[in-house]
């Protein structure tokens, strides 16, 4: 008895403790299918974090809604690819798609659910969508799909029926998503169980370049090569347009598994990628390894939240680690924009920069909970500058797309440099930044001499000035940071010609003429998608694209007073809006737009005026409304992060209004507590007492045991570690966050 007692005892002890020392499987609470619907366009499939592999089904391609390949409203799987984007607005990738069958060997896909061709129907009560895992039942051929990866192999698994008639598989490197389209390709059988080859192609990536090992667990039995419309003799094709269908003689235990290693630089490369990290045939050992990686990161941030919540939030977590992706081989060579090879890098080359989009949250997100991946983001970036002249602007798989509006590298670097970061050359750096603004295109000459931009000359004249001003403005912060006093000047006047643009009359900005007056007609609800003074958007939505300097924004208005009640109406005003509008003009809350990423600072330019409960209200609101826990829930583009990362970051109860000044502006929490893992044993405690549906509103705050009266928070106190109590109440604070001197600021 006094064993059992000691034993029990031992129990009660050693094993709570060693329990408490467990790793929290977050991974349940990621569910990859929200976002995959409507407008989301969201990556489903197998990954792991910032992995070079996106291993995932793609659907017959019905327009806009499928740039990722998927859409949740699908019935149809024509293959599984290795690369897709996630949340994007224009279509690439889809490299390399393979599709199991049986019986007959067909070489079309098909182009409808019950035409002919191999694709096949699916049903969503037979798929399962995990962090680096997806599993699905082929309804015409009963083969159970299972996906995982690692950072540069996918690993297929095929589970068939006893005795099927020539099971088989078709790899297509036809097929990509969007615009895509394949310009050269290869394809060689090198042993009774391998193929190589290469995809060379052309879509939003102007010139990608991509080789792969096709490593297969059964013999092949038969392979037969086709280029565009006939069937070749042999073993080893090279074409424009090429498909195999690959034979097997049977499927021994009925399951078929497949590694296919990528690399942007050589099948030998991407032989040594697959002996590196794929050498073994375990496929439960590889998911359990990617939903460990999984863990790890989304580890970093722990919440005590609803069981919605947490579903929502660490699936945003999630959704934020999808990209920039690995754009290298684990030897460090990788493919640079020049399209030479660069070998044994010092850095972890990346690809897929949405810098339009995730300048504003999502990279200031990196610079708190990813602080080992900021050089590696600089570094490419700095790679990037040399081997094309300029930063990237939307940079993806080796190629510049020139994408939206404005030069966004800059305050990703600019942010970094001044919170401490040092990873990289900072002369370097600068010098980078500042050619950007140095450029004699897109308007930015007009920028140079401190004028406006003509809306007669350029297109989007108003959205480009306003995003070069906030990229100037970053410049002006990392020259007075490196004592350059003259172009702490210049910058700091380019990032003020924002004034030029703002119409007191109508309290709009709005596009000036080359003859000094202003565009007409004029109608502040109007928007024609990449045709008028706007980037995807109206006057009501980027009148308020000023996060470098709200309080000049205030003054233009004349005082808190008229700005608040002018921010009120944005949110109550019709969108007024019409087919020619831009369809990432979401998530309407009048003519505000959670769903496109200019307005997601705007909700908390309230504190800045001195009403932070207006900006709990409307966090709230958004919360309630546009992120949910179902496959439509996002009300606009992912973004490859941005989306996500608002969400994030507003749970936490702050968001970075201005990009690079190192401040996050107070809002009001969704969670209960939370834990930020910063490294080095640190960590920062958010503790939100009363947090409720009805008590949104913060009555006061406590810092490491001293109460505090600030409406933000700076960058430095979070990396400091410590704690914080948040607490709430059902009606606004008289008080808190009200006074000037406890306002946010724009400058620091």
């Amino acid at each position: 008895m006094q064993f059992k007692k000691l034993n029990l005892l031992f129990l009660v002890v050693f094993g709570v403790n060693t329990f408490a020392q467990q790793k929290p499987n977050l991974t349940q609470f990621v569910d990859p299918l929200i976002g995959s619907a409507n407008h989301g366009h969201v990556f489903v499939g197998a990954n792991v974090p910032f992995g070079a592999v996106q291993l995932g089904p793609n659907n017959i391609m019905e327009g806009w809604d499928w740039c990722s390949g998927y859409n949740y409203v699908s019935n149809t799987i024509t293959g599984f690819a290795h690369t897709h984007l996630s949340g994007t607005g224009i279509g690439d990738l889809g490299d390399i798609s393979i599709m199991p069958a049986t019986g007959k060997l067909i070489l079309e896909k098909g182009k409808t659910a019950d035409g002919e061709g191999y694709l096949s129907k699916f049903s969503h009560q037979n798929e399962t969508a995990k962090a680096g895992y997806y599993s699905v039942l082929l309804d015409k051929y009963a083969i159970k799909a299972e996906l995982t990866a690692t950072e540069r192999v996918g690993f297929h698994q095929y589970t068939f029926k006893k005795d099927v008639k020539n099971p088989h598989i078709i790899i297509d490197l036809i097929e990509g998503i969007g615009w895509d389209q394949p310009m050269e390709s290869s394809l060689k059988q090198i042993d009774a169980t391998t193929i190589v080859g290469h995809r060379n192609s052309k879509g939003w990536a102007n010139d990608q370049r991509l080789f792969f090992v096709i490593k297969l667990s059964q013999p092949i039995k038969n392979l037969i090569l086709y280029d565009s419309t006939a069937v070749k003799s042999g073993k080893d094709l090279k074409g424009g347009k090429l498909k195999a269908g690959v034979e097997f003689a049977s499927i021994n235990n009925e399951k078929l598994q497949i590694k296919v290693a990528l690399s942007p630089v050589s099948i030998e490369n991407a032989l040594l990628n697959l002996k590196t990290e794929l050498p073994g045939w375990d496929f439960a050992s590889t998911v359990k390894k990617a939903d460990s990686k999984w863990n790890v990161e989304l580890s970093k941030v722990k919440i005590d939240a609803s069981a919605t919540t947490k579903k929502i939030f660490y699936t945003a977590l999630y959704h934020t680690m999808v990209a920039p992706s690995l754009y290298n081989d684990v030897n460090k060579d990788y493919l640079g924009t020049d399209k030479k090879v660069y070998r044994k890098a010092a850095f972890n080359n990346l690809t897929t920069f949405s810098l339009w989009d995730t300048y504003r949250a999502a990279n200031p997100l990196f610079t708190i909970i990813h602080q080992d991946k900021i050089s590696d983001v600089v570094n490419t970036m700095l790679a990037i500058y040399k081997q094309q002249g300029k930063l990237p602007v939307w940079h993806l798989m080796g190629s510049e797309t020139n994408t939206m509006v404005g030069y966004h590298a800059v305050p990703v670097i600019v942010d970094a440099y001044l919170k401490g970061y040092r990873g990289f050359d900072v002369n370097l750096a600068y010098e980078a930044v500042k050619q950007s603004a140095m450029q004699k295109t897109n308007g930015i000459e007009y920028i140079q001499q401190l004028k406006y931009i003509p809306s007669d000359k350029v297109e989007e004249s108003v959205a480009k000035a306003l995003e070069y001003a906030i990229d100037d403005y970053c410049i002006a912060m990392m020259a007075k940071a490196l004592n350059k006093t003259e172009d702490y000047k210049y910058f700091s006047n380019r990032a003020q010609l924002y004034k030029d643009y703002f119409d007191k009359d109508t309290q709009f900005m709005r596009g000036k003429m080359s003859d000094g007056k202003w565009r007409t007609p004029f109608s502040p609800v109007a928007a024609k998608h990449r045709g008028d003074d706007y980037t995807e958007g109206n006057a009501w939505q980027y009148t308020w694209l000023v996060p470098q300097d709200v309080e000049g924004l205030i003054k233009l208005f004349g005082g808190d007073k008229p700005f608040v009640h002018k921010l009120d109406s944005l949110f109550i005003v019709p969108s007024g809006l019409d087919q020619a509008s831009s369809p990432d003009i979401s998530g309407l809350i009048g003519n505000y737009a959670q769903g496109n990423e200019p307005g997601h600072h705007i909700p908390y330019l309230y504190a800045y005026a001195g009403q932070p409960w207006k900006t709990a209200d409307l966090i709230r609101k958004i919360d309630n409304e546009f992120y949910t826990a179902k496959p439509d829930g996002l009300c606009g583009n992912e973004d490859v992060g941005q989306m996500s990362a608002w969400y994030v970051f507003s749970s936490l109860g702050f968001y970075p209004v201005n990009p690079a000044n190192g401040a996050y502006v107070f809002g009001t929490p969704l969670v209960k507590d939370a834990t930020v893992e910063l490294g080095n044993n640190k960590k920062f405690i958010i503790k939100v007492i009363d947090n409720s549906a009805e008590n949104k509103y913060i009555q006061k705050i406590v810092l490491n045991g001293k109460p505090y009266t600030k409406s933000f928070l700076l960058h430095k106190t979070i990396m400091a570690g410590g704690n914080i109590q948040v607490f709430m109440g059902s009606k606004p604070s008289e008080t808190w966050g009200v006074k000037a001197e406890d306002r946010p600021v724009s400058t620091k």
